[in-house]
């Protein structure tokens, strides 16, 4: 698959368990697998919304070629490009361990900046990696129907695991 783009598509749903660790979602899993090499997730604060996004670790290599390519974008357009700015929020992720099953432990400073609890949602979203939620965070975005069928995806996701681990 050397040279294939790696693409992120998927939902999934964890609750906070055991030992402080979440999972991360099995369709979602073998491509930040294959994407790493290794059981390594990588996390960073997204450039917008309050949540994060995670990817695999060949996603860096593409780091460079995208800040040449919005370097560009911005000097068609005549806009002002801070690449030393863009560059620190490319770069600035950490590198998550997951085990076998998927489980990790969230980070504390990445918990704080995407104000997560005990629910997490995750949202492929092609190349890019995976867009990871605090649920209510998800929510407050009602209003805006690009969202609209995440926030569905993500309630029922919550439904079903909410149930299941009553169930234990």
């Amino acid at each position: 698959m050397a040279g294939q783009p790696f693409i992120y598509s998927g939902q999934g749903f964890s609750l906070l368990r055991d030992k402080n660790r979440f999972v991360l979602p099995n369709v979602l899993r073998s491509t930040v697998r294959d994407s790493s090499g290794k059981d390594v997730l990588c996390l960073a604060k997204h450039s917008e919304w309050k949540c994060l996004v995670g990817f695999g670790l060949s996603r860096v290599d593409e780091f460079e070629s995208q800040l040449e390519a919005e370097q560009t974008r911005a000097d068609t357009a005549g806009r002002a490009f801070n690449r030393d700015k863009r560059a620190m929020q490319l770069y600035n992720f950490q590198q998550v361990p997951f085990d076998g099953s998927g489980r990790f432990t969230m980070p504390d400073a990445l918990t704080s900046l995407a104000n997560f609890g005990e629910e997490l949602f995750f949202q492929g979203i092609g190349r890019s990696g995976i867009l990871i939620w605090n649920p209510e965070e998800l929510y407050a975005l009602g209003d805006d129907p690009d969202f609209e069928a995440a926030i569905a995806t993500c309630r029922s996701l919550a439904e079903a695991e909410i149930t299941k681990a009553k169930k234990k």
